[in-house]
């Protein structure tokens, strides 16, 4: 699943984001979803989330 719809990513979910940082690069972070950041229902990019490590990303993949 893609991150692009925000009823599809829950806390405690284990997600790929991309760091604002490998933005360029497409570098993907593991990591499990602490807060969602965004707001409305979809975004084109991803989902903005907050994982449990304090990284801040939009979420590429989600794996559970």
């Amino acid at each position: 699943m893609n991150g692009q719809l925000r009823k599809d990513i829950k806390p405690g979910s284990e997600v790929d984001i991309v760091l604002k940082a490998d933005q360029k690069t497409g570098k993907l972070t593991r990591g499990i979803v602490k807060d969602l950041l965004t707001n409305s229902s979809s975004h084109p990019h991803g989902i903005k989330v907050r994982l449990t490590d304090g990284k801040i990303g939009r979420v590429k993949n989600i794996l559970n």
